[in-house]
């Protein structure tokens, strides 16, 4: 989401390198994000860094900042959304496709039909959805799926923040993917980075929250509820002898209906951290634990 500005390209390499070296494949990006530069870097990368073949580019589209309503999911927008990342990212075809949000003003049949008519031009390989109540999900996931012959591209991941700092989606999100047979993306797996505890003593300096434009994304996870949940990740990860953020990691990773959990490290150092995590497995009396220590929703 910050490459591009937060993160340089150089830096943006060798996370990439290291990724793929430890078995990392899902790239998620957007078309929005730094203003496209994102996907442009990536395509940079994908020519000279990487093998294309080694990454799922996932990319999502809908969002219209520049337009004349903030959002767009008609045929006309969406097609041209996915050319126009096909050029940034340099690719022919992108793995997972996503819609970014609701157009409440396109009916669902339309916007369907559009990503339906990427994945038969061979433009996509599959197609997704993030940004969405349980409702808006299983109308695209039923329409998908409820064509004669199963001639629709089936809706197979939903994009939504879920951490132990953000459990809204448990109440029907996650049962509504369960049901349909889609994978969760679960993004900001680290409570936009409050779970790995380097907020407990106030805010460091070159941190998101010190950050001028990334500020208001972390401040609604610095109150008190979220500090007594990141005191409880501390306690697991002292027990265990690992960091607050493996726990916390490992805790969304291993959830039902989970497929993948999203993070963005602005550094190679943080990375490195992230890929340590991967080993960690939770005993199920810590999992209890921090399941009733996170239970409280959020105000």
């Amino acid at each position: 989401m910050t490459w591009g500005k937060d993160t340089s390209e150089e830096e943006a390499g060798d996370q990439l390198t290291s990724f793929v070296d430890a078995g990392g494949t899902l790239v998620d990006t957007a078309d929005i994000y730094t203003g496209g530069h994102s996907e442009r870097m990536i395509g940079r990368l994908l020519t000279g860094v990487i093998r294309r073949d080694d990454v799922i580019i996932a990319t999502k589209a809908g969002h219209t900042p520049e337009g004349y309503r903030p959002c767009d999911t008609s045929r006309r927008h969406l097609l041209a959304s996915l050319d126009a990342s096909l050029r940034r990212l340099r690719t022919d075809y992108i793995d997972l496709w996503q819609l970014h949000v609701h157009d409440p003003d396109t009916p669902p049949a339309e916007t369907l039909a559009a990503m339906d008519t990427a994945v038969a031009s061979g433009k996509v390989r599959y197609i997704g959805v993030g940004g969405l109540a349980a409702w808006q999900f299983a109308t695209y996931a039923t329409w998908q799926q409820a064509a004669p012959g199963g001639g629709r591209a089936p809706v197979i991941t939903t994009g939504t923040e879920y951490s132990l700092l953000n459990r809204g989606a448990e109440h029907d999100l996650l049962p509504a993917a369960v049901d349909r047979g889609a994978g969760v993306i679960a993004w900001s797996a680290l409570g936009r980075g409050v779970l790995s505890a380097k907020y407990r003593n106030g805010v460091p300096e070159g941190s998101r929250a010190a950050l001028p434009h990334m500020a208001a994304y972390v401040e609604p996870y610095l109150d008190e509820r979220s500090r007594r949940i990141v005191e409880s990740v501390c306690t697991a990860a002292d027990g265990l002898g690992v960091s607050p953020l493996a726990v916390a990691l490992s805790w969304v990773r291993d959830r039902p209906g989970v497929t993948s959990a999203v993070v963005g490290p602005r550094t190679a150092a943080q990375l490195d951290d992230v890929l340590a995590a991967e080993d960690v497995e939770l005993p199920r009396e810590i999992r209890e634990a921090l399941d009733d220590a996170s239970s409280a929703p959020m105000r």
